[in-house]
């Protein structure tokens, strides 16, 4: 009897594994790019839901973010290195934000857990926000950016014609509140330097309220 109550003990004292842990060592033969929307799901749905006073700060903290901004996840990457007692995994991570009315920002961000590499590309963006001029929920004219080998084309499009852009364009665009426009990537495809090629657009645009005032016109006078 008493050995029967020690092995009793015993199983109970096994520790189970997190759904985190049991999804990553499946994913164990796959190194690279993990699925950007399952991981940014999975960081939403841990986020904490109060309890301690320091989780119930971060909580209402990450609300009055979100209903301020606009997040959008454009690419998360994994890497993994072998260590004498396994695999060590990393991901890093690309975020867009944004508030709908012409402030937009992107950030990019490292760490050995999804949920904080997310956070950190979101901090970042936040302290790099620029503003996006908006005419009638488009671009005032036609710009071209450029970054290293990838180039982006923006031009202005009439009411109705939505936002004609790939994933990196398509989420700044709709976190900076245009709802038309048409682009064209051209080049290298590869996402960072398209959201940096899209940035480089935004800089180069021009706002009327600006350029009236420098050559002493009214907005009137200067659309015709």
């Amino acid at each position: 009897m008493a050995h029967a109550k020690d092995s009793k003990e015993t199983n109970n004292s096994i520790n189970v594994k997190s759904i985190d842990d049991v999804n990553i060592d499946n994913d164990n033969e796959a190194d690279g790019d993990v699925s950007a929307q399952t991981e940014f799901s999975r960081y939403e749905d841990s986020r904490p839901e109060g309890g301690r006073s320091g989780k119930g700060s971060r909580r209402r903290e990450r609300e009055s973010i979100e209903k301020e901004f606009v997040e959008k996840l454009v690419k998360l990457n994994r890497t993994a290195k072998v260590v004498k007692g396994g695999r060590r995994f990393s991901f890093s991570a690309l975020t867009v934000i944004g508030d709908k009315k012409g402030r937009v920002g992107f950030g990019f961000g490292k760490a050995n857990d999804v949920s904080e590499a997310i956070r950190k590309s979101i901090e970042k963006a936040k302290r790099n926000m620029i503003y996006l001029p908006i005419k009638n929920g488009t671009i005032p004219h036609e710009v071209i950016g450029l970054f290293k080998s990838s180039r982006v084309l923006l031009k202005p499009a009439c009411s109705g014609t939505g936002i004609i852009a790939g994933g990196p364009v398509r989420a700044i665009m709709e976190a900076g509140g245009i709802t038309d426009v048409l682009s064209k990537s051209i080049g290298s495809s590869n996402q960072y330097n398209v959201v940096k090629a899209t940035f480089d657009c935004i800089s180069k645009l021009m706002d009327a309220r600006t350029v009236s005032r420098n050559r002493g016109k009214s907005l009137n006078e200067l659309w015709g």
